[in-house]
């Protein structure tokens, strides 16, 4: 495919606002690694065009963490500030039994340096990561692409609303679902890997009074977790399972959670009374991607779209990472895309691989299989000396 070369053109980042203006790029996609490529590609003097679905803004209050090299992107960004004023400020996790009794207790932050990562709600960063984009980019919203033609020069998008346009670059970061893989790499049953668990989230009815600890109920298989989230708490709902499912069904994820748990104990009969009624709970399969490469042509793969690493890895940290990683590829090699892509892949991979293989340890941890491993789990927890035990406060309703 030819690449499109347009010669006298600096690679410099710091003067590319000036000779790149009619450079174009639609990034699919305004989750967190869409606003994050968007912003960055506009710094690198990159006309940056996102169409989300959403009408709105929306994304869930469920908390995710922004640690290690996303800390410091965030920092780049100027929003840190922001991001620490909006943090969830947990401290540990205390796994409790069926009559709401403290069984273990261990410490959430991963780091020592507590100037290197913060939990926060996914819309509070989402809202921070748009309103920087949208400074330098335009955004279609309620829309989606319906079809994709390469040639040498450029690539045709159709959407559903929006009339036709052409564009140098798409960057398909429209999640574990992403219509832009569909289109361009094949069908998700292609590369989707079932990890053999589910997760459902709904909002909790009523304040946490201990807005610092997480509480987590286990019977083998599954999970309860009410997490305050900053004074608007939240249920979580992690079961194992091998059953066949449909995202696109709501009623069946909504049946799922049902019956797994009905003859919980602790706080479950009040959590499904709230998954029942709720018109925005969440629910879908954990699932591993295995796109064997992020690009084809014109048309790259960025964040869950490309390397979805499940709930049990560090999604949110590694879509800052990766499309920063993205961003600065695209600027050393302004004129080769193929080359750029082939950068990006590469060192996105090495990042993410490790955190991958530390799926399977954490969903063992948090959701043990056997009633034996949930008592060896707790053994294992209280014989080890976690800085952040703290306090139990009392978890009975």
């Amino acid at each position: 495919m030819q690449t499109g070369q347009r010669r006298g053109l600096t690679s410099d980042v710091e003067c590319l606002n000036e000779g790149m203006v009619d450079r174009s790029v639609l990034v699919s996609g305004g989750g967190i690694a869409g606003l994050t490529a968007a912003y960055w590609l506009a710094k690198a003097g990159w006309s940056v065009t996102i169409v989300e679905r959403a009408a709105d803004t929306r994304s869930s209050g469920n908390p995710i963490d922004v640690r290690g090299g996303a800390a410091a992107i965030a920092r780049q960004m100027g929003i840190w500030s922001r991001l620490e004023e909006a943090a969830t400020g947990v401290e540990r996790l205390i796994f409790v039994d069926a009559d709401g009794r403290p069984q273990a207790t261990i410490g959430t932050r991963q780091r020592t340096d507590r100037d290197g990562e913060v939990e926060v709600a996914r819309t509070d960063l989402v809202g921070l990561l748009l309103e920087k984009a949208q400074e330098t980019s335009s955004i279609i919203r309620d829309d989606s692409i319906t079809a994709l033609h390469q040639d040498g020069g450029g690539i045709d998008v159709e959407f559903q609303r929006t009339p036709s346009r052409r564009f140098e670059l798409v960057v398909g970061a429209d999640g574990l679902h992403s219509t832009v893989r569909r289109l361009v790499f094949g069908p998700e049953e292609r590369f989707s890997r079932p990890f053999g668990m589910f997760v459902g989230t709904v909002r909790a009815p009523a304040p946490i009074q201990d807005l610092r600890t997480v509480l987590m109920y286990n019977e083998p298989g599954t999970s309860l977790t009410i997490h305050p989230a900053g004074g608007k708490p939240g249920f979580a709902f992690i079961f194992r399972g091998q059953h066949d499912f449909d995202y696109r069904d709501a009623d069946e994820g909504r049946r799922l959670v049902e019956s797994t748990y009905a003859d919980g104990g602790w706080l479950t009969p009040l959590a499904l009374e709230e998954w029942g009624a709720s018109d925005e709970r969440y629910f879908d399969a954990v699932t591993r991607l295995d796109v064997p490469q992020w690009a084809l042509g014109r048309v790259v793969l960025l964040g869950d779209a490309a390397s979805c690493i499940s709930l049990f890895g560090e999604g949110s940290s590694s879509a800052i990472v990766g499309a920063k990683t993205l961003a600065d590829a695209i600027a050393a090699h302004p004129d080769d895309h193929t080359a750029a892509f082939a950068g990006y892949e590469h060192r996105h991979r090495k990042h993410i691989r490790p955190l991958q293989r530390g799926a399977g340890i954490a969903s063992r941890l948090l959701v043990p299989k056997t009633r034996s491993g949930i008592t060896i789990r707790n053994a294992v927890l209280n014989a080890l000396p976690f800085r952040n035990k703290g306090q139990t406060p009392d978890s009975r309703r």
